[in-house]
């Protein structure tokens, strides 16, 4: 395979940070507005807090997703995308709209076939 068709480096990088499980699912809600912990956690029903905190972790570390604490008692933490994950927004959208045209109409033809069995 020559140098022309190989994957670029940036596409590669980019899929292994956003290709990871999990990854998009806690993308949505920060999409909406800053979210705490415990928000995500209930948005992503299956997701253990150790994995939703090494994500946020690396999302954090990548520059899509900041951190801030804020000095109250009882100590509060807020999730929220940077300007780089806000960029994210209209990919993950088209992501959606695929889903809802595609995985929709393959679970209504999953569905049809299981009934006529």
């Amino acid at each position: 395979m020559d140098s022309a068709n190989t994957c670029p480096a940036q596409y590669e990088a980019a899929m292994e940070v956003l290709g990871k499980k999990w990854t998009a699912l806690i993308l949505r809600p920060l999409l909406e507005g800053p979210c705490r912990f415990s928000d995500m956690s209930a948005y992503v029903p299956g997701l253990s807090d150790r994995l939703l905190s090494q994500r946020l972790q690396e999302l954090e570390e990548r520059g899509i997703v900041e951190r801030r604490v804020y000095d109250q008692r009882p100590v509060r933490i807020e999730y929220s995308m940077t300007e780089k994950g806000r960029d994210l927004r209209e990919v993950l959208a088209s992501i959606a709209r695929w889903a809802d045209r595609w995985e929709t109409a393959e679970a209504a033809a999953t569905a049809d076939v299981t009934e006529g069995a």
